[in-house]
């Protein structure tokens, strides 16, 4: 296994890596709306949080030598689940019509006060 990072994703804020690939997968640990220069978190509503959340995500992944389309599955965990609508719209527009398999998760509370999380994982065919 090797560790992945990248300045153009945040920083992990805790004794994790940003990902890890091991063979042709890419496992990637949970992004949330975080600048990566500053730390600070970018967007007040799900939509622009999910956009920057999303954004970090595929820096990994492009990153670490994949492509969006090696995307296999997401995990979102989202604060509101009636904000799934909004959440969706920019999954969508941010992916370009890819569409790996998924699951939303509603929670109570998410690092730093976000409203959106996802992580994912990654296969090179």
């Amino acid at each position: 296994m090797k560790t992945v990072t990248t300045d153009n994703a945040p920083a992990a804020i805790g004794p994790y890596s940003q990902a890890t690939s091991a063979g042709n997968m890419l496992f990637i640990s949970g992004q949330i709306s975080l600048d990566p220069k500053t730390g600070a978190v970018v967007g007040d509503t799900v939509e622009t949080q999910a956009e920057k959340a999303i954004h970090n995500l595929i820096a990994i992944v492009r990153d670490a030598g994949f492509l969006v389309t090696d995307i296999a599955k997401v995990t979102v965990y989202i604060r509101d689940m009636g904000k799934f609508t909004e959440f969706n719209e920019v999954y969508a527009r941010e992916l370009s019509g890819h569409r790996p398999a998924r699951a939303v998760v509603e929670v109570s509370a998410l690092p730093k006060g976000v409203l959106v999380e996802l992580d994912a994982i990654c296969v090179k065919e």
